[in-house]
């Protein structure tokens, strides 16, 4: 085999990791970073010649002997690798901030490169709906044909939430507003990383106080618990209402979390528990519009 063929394969390998989602190089074997550092090997030198016994003690002219040094942990590792996964992060919350409206939004979103997502993904995935609409609706991230239209649910799980929504007269094309936690799809539709949800939270919540909705519906544990700070499961969290925080006013929204319909199409027998919160959800959209 030639160094040019060498070279074609080696990028061949590179090219199919990223597509994989593939984005840090790690050994093979775990390192503890904050092991001690080994101690360095005895010097094998001839046994030195003994010395003649004292008549006494000699005393010391520069105060007690200090105790031998321990070795030192190495914390900049640690230190580093986090900064360089907040990075990201601080740079996505830098471009939200600097937007004023949701174009300017998805503008700044289509233009941002931190996040690795974007390198296999084919759109970007902003939202669909209606702008400014009283319910907002956040689900996880966008499948293949989300990536493929660039709007959210519009694979066979989003035909099951537009009939959700209509069940309790609602639709995307006059009173919903919708978008995902995620806008660039994980290859292969695995599950996001911490560090890529990280980098997509501020984008998210941005999008949240542009679009100003009177009330959220979380579709799945991820945006439920990622938009909550919550570790529970939906299985918990769902059919309860919480007050998702707006950053900066001070005010408060009231969210509730449902079921996705991607699993409510793997487990029916959860439909009756999703009926529910939409029944919770129309009687909380009542109120909220009786009150303006």
């Amino acid at each position: 085999m030639t160094a040019a063929d060498i070279h074609s394969a080696a990028r061949a390998l590179l090219s199919w990791y990223v597509e994989a989602g593939v984005d840090e190089a790690i050994l093979a074997d775990p390192v503890n970073r904050l092991a001690p550092a080994p101690k360095p090997a005895q010097r094998s030198d001839p046994a030195p010649a003994p010395r003649p016994a004292a008549s006494a003690p000699q005393t010391p002219t520069h105060g007690p002997s200090a105790p031998p040094p321990r070795p030192a942990v190495p914390r900049a590792v640690p230190r580093a690798a986090q900064a360089e996964l907040d990075r990201p992060a601080d740079a996505a919350r830098a471009a939200a901030r600097g937007a004023t409206s949701l174009e300017s939004l998805k503008r700044v979103m289509e233009g941002f490169e931190g996040c690795g997502l974007k390198i296999t993904a084919t759109n970007t995935v902003f939202a669909d709906g209606v702008a400014g609409a009283d319910l907002m609706v956040i689900g996880e991230a966008p499948g293949a044909d989300e990536d493929r239209q660039g709007k959210p649910f519009v694979g066979v799980s989003g035909q099951l939430l537009d009939r959700m929504l209509a069940s309790i007269g609602l639709s995307r094309a006059d009173s919903v507003y919708i978008t995902n936690i995620l806008p660039w799809r994980p290859p292969g539709n695995r599950q996001p990383t911490p560090a890529e949800i990280a980098t997509c939270v501020p984008f998210v919540e941005r999008h949240i106080e542009l679009a100003a909705p009177k009330v959220l519906m979380f579709a799945g544990g991820t945006s439920a618990k990622t938009l909550m700070g919550r570790k529970e499961g939906i299985t918990r969290l769902r059919g309860t209402w919480m007050d998702w925080p707006l950053p900066n006013s001070g005010g408060v929204i009231p969210a509730l979390a449902t079921y996705h319909p991607a699993y409510l199409l793997r487990t029916p027998g959860q439909k009756a528990s999703a009926w529910k919160d939409l029944l919770a959800l129309r009687r909380r959209l009542d109120e909220v519009a009786k009150a303006v």
